[in-house]
């Protein structure tokens, strides 16, 4: 496996760095986020130094992909009040990323309330049938 020896998730794959530990096996580890957005907002990380989603190729992606819903699932049967499930991947600086090896939120909701939310600005007004086609074609063209 390829690793970053200056990559704060690498060091924590290596356990050089304290973690709390939730899921591990050879193509992943999962582990509890400091920050707790809520209770049990957990980490999801390839144990392959990967920056983001586009150095991903199509087999590493289906490994650590097929593992996410298992991890869900364990973390959504741990506490009956969760209902709901955040996932969240932020790709680049400019989208929030801030650590540059690949990672996963998985952030379980209690309430509308539990301190954690996302929100979109609704452009909807600004972009035509016709508009919506030409940025589909410009990126159905690059497949």
């Amino acid at each position: 496996m390829a690793y970053d020896a200056d990559c704060i998730f690498c060091k924590i794959i290596r356990n050089e760095i304290p973690n709390t530990l939730v899921y591990e096996d050879d193509v992943v580890k999962a582990f509890l986020d400091i920050t707790q957005g809520t209770p049990g907002h957990t980490l999801v990380v390839p144990k392959t130094h990967v920056p983001d989603i586009f150095a991903y190729d199509a087999e590493l992606a289906a490994a650590v992909f097929s593992r996410i819903p298992k991890i869900a699932r364990a973390i959504k049967a741990s506490d009956p009040a969760i209902s709901g499930m955040n996932i969240v991947n932020n790709n680049g600086q400019i989208a929030y990323q801030s650590v540059f090896h690949s990672h996963f939120h998985l952030i379980p909701r209690y309430s509308a309330a539990d301190g954690f939310g996302m929100t979109f600005a609704d452009n909807s007004a600004a972009y035509t049938p016709e508009k919506l086609q030409a940025i589909a074609a410009k990126i159905s063209a690059q497949f």
